[in-house]
């Protein structure tokens, strides 16, 4: 879930036909519209702003969750070296002392990263967004 603003819904629609539209997070483009509620304040019914509080908090859940793991993944892109599918090799040319000693990421099927941990290698699977792997803003 993220939020985006648009200027009517027709600006919206004629976004997501051009394919401009996408999850900032995963890059998922089958996005759907929710419907959002203005805030009035009308001054009374406290009860209402309390429940509507938490909605909100709630939802900054996810929102803090989303934050949190794009800034890990923009962290592991700025301090390690892409070697896109040769990761199992390069990561056993450090483990044994064949190359330099640094941080790297890159594509490993699952047989070759079990296969890395029980060489006692360590790895760490992590999807990285759709949208850190373009120009990062």
């Amino acid at each position: 879930m993220f939020e985006g603003w648009f200027a009517s819904e027709d600006d919206f629609l004629g976004q997501q036909g051009r394919g401009l539209v996408e999850c900032p997070v995963c890059g998922d483009a089958s996005i759907t519209k929710r419907l959002s509620a203005p805030r009035l304040n009308l001054g009374g019914a406290r009860a209402e702003a309390s429940s509507t509080q938490e909605v909100v908090a709630a939802g900054s859940t996810d929102t803090t969750l989303q934050a949190a793991w794009m800034a890990v993944a923009r962290r592991i892109m700025a301090d390690t070296d892409d070697v896109g599918d040769r990761f199992a090799e390069e990561a056993r040319k450090i483990h044994y002392g064949e190359t330099k000693e640094r941080g790297i990421r890159g594509q490993a099927s699952r047989a070759q990263t079990e296969s890395l941990i029980e060489e006692g290698i360590a790895v760490l699977p992590f999807p990285m967004p759709d949208a850190l792997k373009g120009q990062l803003q």
